[in-house]
């Protein structure tokens, strides 16, 4: 099946996955989830395939740690999806109701998007959680995951489809691209496609944006922020730190930046540089770093930088203004955390920080829809419109108003023989 005729099939689908009830969308994430367990070995083969030729093409470290998807991340991905089938139904919610008029009662009520096409990185989980997510939100989706995970991304694709499929959900709610010539023909399917979800580098994020007038939600950059200032706890900030940085390096929401008051560095800049170390962070600072500690010089270049690596940038600030100054320069409006036993510093870095996640003495790891509650996230958004953060379900749904009277005509109006009444109600749609 070509890509055209894959986007028509997964718009007429998303029609009828709309209107499926919740419960049988419900029943086919239980399946999903218990197919990848019984079949797990078979994933791990075709994974070990993937990693294989990719070692051989001498793909880069971030990305292979990335792309490996073993017994471990299985179980992830099938608590993940057993907690999404847990979750309450988004779709169909009444969000606002309003009487017009006496028997005129209008409704803001979810509903799903429609086609969501995603184009995601190395990451065979992304698959997972994305064609979830989207399963449970009632949207089609066509899913275009990077060539070097392409054995494990067709295996999962099969195992998911079919396990869905048992339970009577529709046909052609879920497409697997794999050619690269896929992209460029998806960017033009705005008849079909109602948002794309792309999930990778600045660059490529920015090409994507600037070649469809299809609706384009996500983050280029994962430039994200630990500020360190001068009431914060010597060993809070550096479990923070430490974990921020090293707990999982190649990923959008690990710290890149380290901002230090300039009180508090002589004392704490050789506990963390010590502490860093340790995890085998090499560290990149500005002149008064460099005063305290070893590291690399670092300069403009290194403060737009995303490793995605065991690789730390470090700067010392004035204060906390000249730290939000700083992040909102130089940052990706991604996850910025501030360690401070001060209330007040805290509430305007949260309030000041341009950023769609912001954090108060706790790591930038958190930033997860999993964490979040949300189930699973289909990506970060650092938009400020529609979804911002973690993108889960209540990213995936928009809403329509459906308005219930009883023969009413605009003209009872326009000729004063009736009056509005724009009463809030407090009720859901009976329809």
């Amino acid at each position: 099946m070509n890509i055209n005729d894959a986007a028509r099939e997964a718009k007429k689908a998303s029609i009828r996955l709309a209107a499926t009830p919740a419960a049988e969308r419900n029943r086919a994430l239980e399946e999903i989830a218990r197919a990848l367990k019984d079949r797990s070995g078979e994933i791990v083969r075709a994974n070990k395939s993937d990693l294989e030729r990719s070692r051989h093409e001498k793909l880069a470290d971030p990305l292979i740690k990335r792309l490996r998807f073993d017994e471990q991340k299985i179980a992830e991905a099938v608590k993940g999806l057993q907690s999404l089938a847990d979750l309450p139904d988004p779709v169909g919610r009444t969000l606002e109701a309003r009487e017009l008029d006496e028997g005129l009662t209008l409704y803001k009520v979810s509903c799903p998007i429609g086609v969501i096409g995603v184009i995601f990185e190395s990451r065979p989980d992304a698959l997972v959680q994305i064609s979830g997510l989207c399963l449970k939100s009632g949207n089609a989706v066509l899913l275009k995951g990077g060539s070097e995970a392409r054995e494990t991304n067709r295996v999962l694709a099969r195992i998911i489809d079919g396990a869905a499929r048992q339970t009577g959900v529709c046909d052609g709610w879920m497409h697997l691209l794999e050619t690269r010539s896929h992209v460029e023909d998806l960017l033009g399917l705005d008849q079909w496609v109602d948002l794309i979800i792309p999930r990778g580098s600045n660059e490529f994020v920015r090409y994507i944006m600037d070649h469809s007038r299809i609706p384009v939600l996500g983050h280029a950059d994962g430039i994200c922020h630990c500020y360190v200032d001068a009431e914060a706890d010597p060993q809070m900030a550096l479990g923070i730190v430490v974990d921020a940085k090293t707990q999982y390096v190649a990923v959008c929401n690990a710290a890149e930046t380290l901002l230090v008051h300039e009180k508090i560095a002589p004392a704490i800049l050789p506990q963390l540089k010590e502490a860093l170390a340790d995890r085998g962070v090499v560290l990149f600072g500005c002149e008064k770093t460099r005063a305290l500690i070893d590291a690399e010089p670092a300069g403009d270049a290194q403060w737009q930088t995303e490793y995605l690596d065991l690789k730390m940038s470090v700067k010392v600030v004035a204060d906390a203004n000249e730290a939000v100054d700083h992040i909102n320069t130089w940052g990706s409006g991604h996850t910025d955390a501030i360690v401070t036993a001060n209330r007040e510093t805290a509430r305007r870095f949260l309030d000041e920080v341009d950023s769609g996640n912001v954090f108060w003495n706790c790591s930038t790891r958190f930033s997860d829809g999993y964490r979040y509650g949300l189930g699973a996230e289909v990506g970060i958004s650092t938009n400020k419109i529609h979804a911002r953060g973690p993108v889960g379900l209540e990213g995936l749904m928009i809403y329509k108003y459906k308005l219930i009277g009883g023969g009413n005509v605009v003209e009872d109006y326009d000729k004063g023989r009736r009056r509005f009444t724009h009463r809030d109600l407090d009720e859901d749609c009976p329809l």
